[in-house]
């Protein structure tokens, strides 16, 4: 299974961002975009989820959209669209980690969430353990930096908030650590482009 896995050399820092990415859209190169300018990372891997347990309708069929993503990167040769966690048979954000972890013991991993997904964090299975366990980059969007601030999981962990401007230092920190950055707001969704079968840019290797 190994050989199918996406590849980082030891050391690298990798960003990994988790979703249904149903479909893939220009909100996500945006954040991919700045999620490698403010934390210099080395590679980003999108894990697109065989499914969401907290959505009450599953996402359309997983090659299907593991393909629009990958269309969507155009070949970016940093940033990698992967089915780790249908490879991995792994459900949770949790244990998706927990089996990197052991297969790539030497990469410096950063998970990489929206503020939506701050603010929804506390409902996720084991989401201290997830805190616990790797450094979190959250990036704001629109309408949602206030609740994201507020919510369960901020205020468990504001301790280990780090400043915006020590975002380059994120991948050398030890768990639980998390950031807050703002960028450039993409006013766009996946729920609405489902509605309205909109298509988005392609993410350039030369962007």
């Amino acid at each position: 299974m190994r050989h199918r896995l996406p590849f980082a050399p030891p050391g690298a820092s990798v960003g990994l961002f988790g979703g249904s990415f149903d479909p893939a859209h220009a909100g996500h190169l945006a954040l991919s975009r700045a999620a490698m300018r403010r934390l210099r990372l080395d590679r980003i891997w999108w894990l697109v989820s065989p499914g969401n347990p907290l959505k009450p309708h599953g996402p359309a069929a997983l090659d299907r959209r593991l393909a629009r993503a990958q269309a969507l990167l155009d070949g970016h040769p940093r940033v990698q669209a992967t089915d780790i966690e249908q490879q991995l048979g792994t459900r949770y954000t949790a244990d998706t980690l927990v089996r990197l972890r052991r297969l790539y013991p030497h990469l410096r991993p950063v998970w990489l969430m929206g503020a939506d997904g701050l603010r929804d964090l506390h409902r996720w299975q084991d989401w201290r353990s997830i805190i616990e366990s790797v450094p979190i980059a959250v990036f704001a969007r629109p309408g949602q930096r206030l609740a994201a601030l507020g919510s369960v999981a901020a205020r468990s962990y504001a301790g280990a908030r780090l400043p915006a401007r020590l975002a380059p230092t994120l991948a050398q920190r030890r768990a639980p650590r998390w950031c807050f950055i703002d960028m450039p707001m993409v006013p766009i969704s996946s729920t609405e482009l489902r509605r309205t079968g909109q298509e988005s840019d392609r993410l350039s290797p030369h962007r």
